[in-house]
């Protein structure tokens, strides 16, 4: 267990040291620097000089070469320190702290109403013995992901808060401005775990432990949601992590159509203000929020199935 433990720990800091030197090269291979596109955004009335421009990329290093910079800001990641945000001046850590919170709100929500709603559909197709039913139910999944999420966002947005006026489309004072973000981002995630949950249902229920209930007079509904549902919520677990990925991501594209202050909100505005350090910083949080997430789904998978150990599968005597 512990060998297995010190192992994935090391994975995961291979995981977060490559997405940190992608992020990392990613950005300087772009034709600018952070400097130069904010003395061209302030206009002639507001012109900086080439020797201005060369003091604040002094300031924030920009001048050393590569190699000493990479090394530089990689050091400092490992202590917490991702140094000031180009943008804002402001500690990086301070500025994600500030943005966390309207994303863990709109994850949060979309998160439940994800697991909710494709349990309830996956559960729904393979319960109804109505054929035509179950068909139209396991091709909403495949819609659901398919679906462009600023394209579901703006369809709420027109339907929903301008054509009916039942939810507001813009803001976050209260819940209700929450429930169209929420469903927009929850649609993708919810359909990918129904797609998985329902395919596992309908193996778990042909499997013999369903049969030999069945045989010492378990009801349907008993077999259905007792014996089969458990076991077939094992496959969708291991892939959380990959959709809380997938949540974080799309964040992005949900607080910018609906006007969400935010970690997308933030990370889309030091991206295009191609603000290094704010960039870093939001890459090395979003990788340990995945590597951390894939630890703890890999230590949770035995007590959800003990035919699998931690760091493979059982192996019977």
């Amino acid at each position: 267990m512990a060998r297995y433990v010190a192992w994935r720990l090391a994975q995961s800091a291979l995981v977060l040291w490559a997405a940190f030197t992608v992020a990392f090269a990613a950005l300087y291979l772009l034709p600018s620097d952070p400097v130069s596109i904010m003395a061209a955004g302030g206009g002639e009335a507001n012109a900086v000089s080439d020797e201005q421009i060369a003091d604040l990329q002094r300031v924030h290093g920009l001048d050393r070469p590569l190699w000493e910079q990479y090394l530089d800001r990689l050091g400092n990641a490992l202590t917490g320190d991702f140094g000031l945000s180009v943008q804002t001046g402001d500690p990086v850590t301070e500025v994600i702290a500030e943005a966390l919170p309207g994303t863990l709100q709109l994850a949060g929500a979309a998160l439940v109403l994800a697991v909710a709603g494709g349990a309830g559909l996956a559960l729904l197709a393979t319960w109804t013995r109505a054929r035509w039913l179950r068909q139209v139910l396991l091709s909403l999944p495949a819609l659901g992901v398919s679906a462009p999420t600023f394209w579901v966002g703006l369809l709420l947005v027109q339907l929903v808060s301008f054509r009916w006026g039942l939810l507001p489309a813009f803001g976050q004072e209260d819940w209700r401005a929450l429930v169209l973000p929420a469903v927009t981002l929850a649609l993708p995630t919810g359909a990918v775990l129904a797609q998985i949950f329902a395919r596992s249902l309908r193996t778990a229920l042909v499997e013999p432990y369903a049969d030999t209930a069945r045989a010492k007079g378990a009801s349907r509904a008993r077999v259905h949601f007792g014996h089969a549902a458990p076991n077939a919520a094992v496959p969708p677990l291991t892939v959380t992590a990959v959709l809380l990925g997938n949540v974080l991501s799309g964040s992005v594209v949900v607080e910018t159509v609906f006007s969400r202050s935010g970690l997308g909100r933030t990370t889309a505005a030091a991206v295009d203000a191609q603000d290094i350090p704010l960039v870093l910083g939001i890459v090395a949080f979003g990788a340990a929020v995945y590597v951390v997430a894939n630890l703890l789904v890999d230590l949770a998978h035995p007590l959800l199935d003990p035919r699998v150990t931690v760091g493979g599968p059982a192996v019977a005597a």
